[in-house]
């Protein structure tokens, strides 16, 4: 496809006032032109939120969106391509004579609308569950806008891409992206454009943009030169971004009048103002069935950029997971309670999708652009407890509760559609002798007193922490007593350097306050025996927010000194031991949880006082494998990656698993609040471990190569309390069968429980509404259809990379409903409530209809 070519050239026509001028010759181009044809794709990335707050961002898109509609005026060939439906609700709102020439545009095919998600997010650390909701709001409103929606990606500034996106593009109507990073010193992609492959095996044409995607305000020429620079010369034509971006601005007259000079000269082969949708629909006719075959096919993810956006800014971190926790809760109580809260649900999710824009989640933005983004987020949490609350309450107004004397009743709703066991605790008032819990039958549960949160005089008010067994998205009724009672439980044995139940056995190092031996029990491997190296690794950062050129934070450090360790609970349900420790002026006490009997987990909680700056701190995790694997989980699927020390984004979880003394033993670490992992190799007086960058604090928004001034005054990220908690799950070798998506779903939105009181109703003491089976494939949403209050949308996806078939038991549908899911494969139902024998499956932004094949029965 490269070399040169012999076209015939169609003459340039004399384009009316405010096009072309007047005064240049209409002849064809240089026989020694290149024989191509670059298509110009004029853009104008604007970054709602980055070097300045959304308000100055909310203002420049209506400026830029005037420019594009300017030019449109003055070049009747001038195309532009437009991205981040946000901009467009934004200027909808405050300017409806632009919104209205932006529809008639739109309708003449010279606004073209691309990426169809309400930003461009990050593209790593989001939930799966919220890649779909940036489609499925973007696309929605493009077409009721607009009656288009998007069929070529583009998320041109993000700095990585997880290996899902081609399947949620698919999903989402859309067979193309466009991106830039990584860039070609990043990554050794197989070329400009190439097929794409998803770990389930959906693929888009990927085009990875050269150079930028954006350019000065001037001629065109630098920016198509060293575009061509970057591309693979083999494609013949390609496409070539230009026009004014991040603080907006879009193409201006000098990019335009030198596009047309350029063309005309011949200099760099045929020029034409283009759109993505052209570019790609031209390029698949020219290469035809044969030559799309012979593309090469990409399967992983785009990476590496600017690796320490992983960690930057522990808060947006947290309130972000905090708040796709809420909102998809929120979503599936709702639906159970047959509440129609679609707009207030639609207000909470965009402002958790607006801060998942690319510099924001990222933690590159200013520092006051956080105080937004916590309120936002905030407002998104707060929607959701209104919506969680009402629900929650008009359910327990029905469930049948009978009085009983010196008794409170406490009803518990698990969110999750797949039963569950976990540990519950409650704060409690008007019991000085303390209380026991009972479940409906009035049974004994386990149960122990806990420190209570209220720090009072009152001798009545206490806390108690026990154990129940919830249905599936459902509730179950349970009662306070007043006063002792039985507590049947297993085994648990605690000191202060050792915690054990029947299926655990750990003992904590008295020096190093880590632990120095994790038994499994069930197959009687050590996990850390042979294991060596640090728990906590503290060194000094010297990089910038992003963390440009970072190819692992695995740095010699500092450990943290061990002050104290104290038993703070043992009772016939759980210990718990508290280690505290500091260095520098930073502290940090982690608390090991253990529960009696079967509990095959340890919890830890943290509570870290961070006051250090441009230093950063891993928590490392050493274990005692042999010839282990690495696997993390990414949105909707997970990843096997080298164990090389490389700084590397995931959701919830990373797992090493090998072998212990030829046994098949593996730890899999699993974490609510962080996004930056390694797994390092064994180099001495260390052995094989996983990483998790617990904090870390750059200066705001600080980009390389400036420099700091050492007589200046800075902002350093992350200074004062983080709390998080972790999971330590030790399995037999095989990280699908320990549930790890499941445990990060459940430690990220845990159950909650609220006091009722006594009344009659018509529900059952327990009662479930929909059910997974708790196997391969989860349910992720439950939701009511977007154009459907009577329609329930159920989402699920298979977890562990291998084929399955579900069996979804559905009793507020009335149905259980089986289908087949290939390895990864994300598949969503619509059933309408009203005649659920009618489901059938739907994409991912509920506009169509696909072909899968399910059975659905009574039930």
């Amino acid at each position: 496809m490269g070399g040169r070519m012999t076209r015939r050239v169609a003459p340039m026509s004399n384009a009316p006032s405010g096009g072309r001028p007047r005064d240049l010759p209409t002849a064809p181009r240089p026989v020694a032109s290149p024989a191509r044809t670059l298509h110009m794709i004029g853009n104008a990335h604007l970054d709602p939120v980055w070097l300045w707050p959304w308000q100055e961002g909310y203002q420049e898109a209506r400026a830029t969106f005037w420019s594009a509609i300017h030019r449109m005026d003055e070049y009747p060939d001038f195309v532009f391509t437009c991205d981040q439906v946000v901009l467009l609700s934004w200027v909808e709102e405050s300017d409806p004579e632009l919104f209205a020439r932006i529809q008639e545009r739109v309708a003449e095919g010279r606004w073209v609308m691309t990426g169809g998600w309400w930003v461009e997010p990050d593209c790593n650390m989001p939930s799966g569950e919220s890649f779909v909701r940036q489609g499925l709001y973007g696309q929605r409103y493009l077409k009721e806008k607009f009656d288009v929606t998007a069929s070529v990606g583009m998320n041109v500034d993000p700095f990585g891409h997880n290996a899902m996106l081609p399947a949620i593009l698919r999903g989402q109507g859309m067979d193309s992206y466009c991106f830039l990073r990584p860039g070609p010193h990043e990554s050794e992609l197989p070329g400009t454009m190439f097929w794409w492959e998803a770990p389930d095996g959906s693929r888009v044409l990927a085009y990875r943009i050269p150079f930028e995607y954006c350019s000065p305000p001037g001629e065109v020429a630098g920016q198509t030169e060293k575009a061509l620079g970057q591309l693979d010369r083999s494609l013949g034509d390609l496409m070539i971004f230009y026009g004014v971006g991040n603080h907006g601005g879009g193409p201006t007259k000098a990019n335009i009048d030198s596009i047309h000079r350029y063309d005309r000269m011949g200099t760099f082969g045929e020029l034409t103002m283009s759109s993505p949708r052209r570019y790609f629909d031209e390029m698949t006719k020219r290469l035809g069935e044969q030559g799309l075959a012979e593309l090469p096919v990409w399967r992983d993810d785009l990476q590496h950029h600017a690796a320490g956006c992983y960690s930057a800014h522990s808060g947006i971190k947290a309130w972000q997971r905090r708040a796709q926790a809420a909102v998809l809760s929120a979503e599936r109580w709702a639906a159970v309670a047959g509440h129609d809260a679609r707009a207030d649900l639609e207000r909470a999710w965009k402002q958790v999708l607006f801060n998942q824009f690319h510099d924001v989640l990222p933690g590159s933005a200013i520092e006051p652009a956080y105080d937004d983004a916590r309120d936002q987020l905030g407002e998104a949490v707060a929607i959701s407890k209104r919506i969680i609350t009402r629900a929650h309450n008009v359910i327990a107004r029905e469930i049948s509760v009978p009085q009983e004397s010196g008794t409170q009743p406490v009803v518990v709703f698990n969110p999750h559609p797949w039963p569950v066991t976990t540990r519950v605790e409650m704060q409690y008032g008007l019991a000085p002798n303390g209380v026991h819990v009972v479940d409906a039958d009035g049974a004994d549960v386990p149960c122990q007193r806990t420190q209570s949160v209220a720090t009072t005089d009152d001798k009545g008010r206490g806390a108690t922490v026990f154990q129940a067994e919830l249905p599936a998205l459902g509730y179950r009724l349970y009662r306070l007593r007043q006063g002792p009672g039985q507590h049947p439980g297993g085994t648990l044995l605690a000191s202060e350097h050792h915690l054990e139940n029947d299926v655990l056995r750990l003992e904590l190092d008295p020096v190093t306050g880590w632990l120095s031996s994790l038994v499994d029990k069930r197959t009687g491997a050590d996990l850390l025996a042979g294991a060596a190296g640090p728990h906590t690794q503290v060194c000094e950062d010297p990089t910038d927010t992003w963390g440009h050129r970072v190819v692992s934070y695995d740095w010699p450090g500092e450990e943290m000194v061990t002050t104290d360790i104290v038993l703070r609970e043992h009772g016939p349900l759980r210990a718990r031991l508290r280690v505290e420790r500091e260095w520098g002026r930073s502290t940090m006490a982690e608390e090991f949880i253990l529960g009696a009997g079967g509990d095959d987990a340890v919890e830890v909680r943290v509570t870290l006082d961070w006051r250090e700056q441009a230093h950063l701190m891993k928590l490392r995790f050493p274990v005692g494998l042999q010839s282990p694997v690495a696997t993390y989980e990414i949105p909707f699927a997970h990843l096997t990656r080298p164990i090389d020390g490389a700084e590397e984004p995931a959701q919830s979880w990373v797992d090493l698993s090998g072998s212990v003394d030829g046994a098949r033993a593996g730890l899999a670490v699993v974490n609510n609040a962080k996004h930056g992992y390694d797994v390092s190799p064994p180099s001495p007086g260390r052995s094989h471990s996983i990483g998790i960058t617990a904090v870390r604090s750059p200066v705001y928004s600080w980009h390389d190569p400036r420099l700091l001034d050492p007589d200046g005054y800075y902002s350093f990220q992350d200074q004062g309390t983080h709390s998080f908690s972790y999971l330590l799950v030790p399995h037999a070798g095989d990280w699908r069968a320990a549930g790890l998506t499941r445990r990060a779903a459940l430690l990220g939105s845990p159950v909650r429980a609220m006091l009722e009181s006594f009344h009659d109703g018509p529900l059952p003491s327990a009662r479930g509404y929909l059910d997974d089976g708790g196997d391969q494939v989860m349910v992720t949403a439950v939701k009511l259809h977007e154009d459907a209050p009577r329609d329930l949308v159920v989402r699920a996806v298979e977890t562990t990379g291998r084929p399955a078939v579900a069996s979804l038991h559905i009793p507020m549908a009335g149905i259980r409903l089986v289908a087949d899911f290939g390895p990864s494969e994300i598949r969503t139902f619509r059933i309408p409530l009203d005649d659920p024998l009618s489901a059938v499956e739907t994409d991912l932004v509920e506009l169509g209809v696909r072909r899968g094949a399910f059975t659905v029965e009574p039930w």
